[in-house]
């Protein structure tokens, strides 16, 4: 039995966080399912693993954590002869790096989440009706991110240097969404984001994720 236990649900944008990392890092775990759709996520046994009532919940050995992104650093620090560097050794390489982890954290992430379930989790998921005046107060604000994305990838490959790293892996589960819906345009719109966007969702590693999540779908539609 596999040491890591990651406790969530693939079609969770946070725990597919996890999973995208755990996959660079050609890392064995196991992924114990916990039904978001029927709130399992708030019940006390869960609440145990993580006191917000969030997944994942994540197991290493005797270690317990909770928040994806703590995870994924984690992960690629006592990992990190492992699979896919996903950080820098240089300490200032490192420090644009981490400026892109927290922007993604603190401008990409919270307005993508808004499109998000207003595009995709409401009518895909909880057939509800799109509610457009929320997706047009957050598409310019969301454009105005990707500008600043189409300036730095201007500059590198990718957005913390030259190297994939988790300043972009870290946007993988929404952007996977999003493509989906009527923001893929937002992406396309912009040739270097477009292009990085391409880039990093056809890692051998995201695809793997995506059939994760596609599976966990089906399961909790046929239940």
């Amino acid at each position: 039995m596999a040491a890591i236990k990651v406790y969530g649900a693939a079609y969770s944008t946070a725990a597919a966080r996890v999973l995208a990392t755990l996959h660079e890092k050609g890392l064995d775990y196991e992924l114990v399912h916990v039904d978001m759709i029927t709130g399992e996520h708030k019940k006390e046994s869960y609440i145990s693993r993580n006191p917000f009532g969030q997944v994942p919940a994540f197991e290493d050995g005797d270690l317990k954590l909770f928040e994806s992104r703590a995870i994924t650093r984690y992960i690629s620090q006592q990992y990190a002869d492992k699979g896919t560097s996903l950080e820098f050794s240089d300490p200032k390489k490192q420090a644009v790096a981490n400026l892109w982890i927290e922007v993604e954290a603190h401008h990409f992430d919270p307005n993508a989440q808004k499109l998000n379930y207003e595009l995709t989790v409401k009518p895909v998921i909880l057939g509800l009706e799109t509610d457009h005046s929320v997706v047009a107060e957050y598409e310019p604000k969301f454009e105005k991110v990707l500008d600043v994305y189409e300036e730095r990838l201007s500059q590198s490959r990718y957005l913390g240097g030259d190297s994939f790293t988790l300043a972009d892996l870290h946007h993988l589960p929404t952007i996977q969404y999003l493509l989906g819906s009527s923001a893929k345009k937002l992406f396309e719109s912009r040739p270097r984001v477009n292009a990085w966007v391409d880039d990093i969702t056809s890692r051998p590693s995201w695809t793997k994720v995506v059939e994760l999540r596609n599976q966990a779908f089906k399961s909790s539609k046929k239940e």
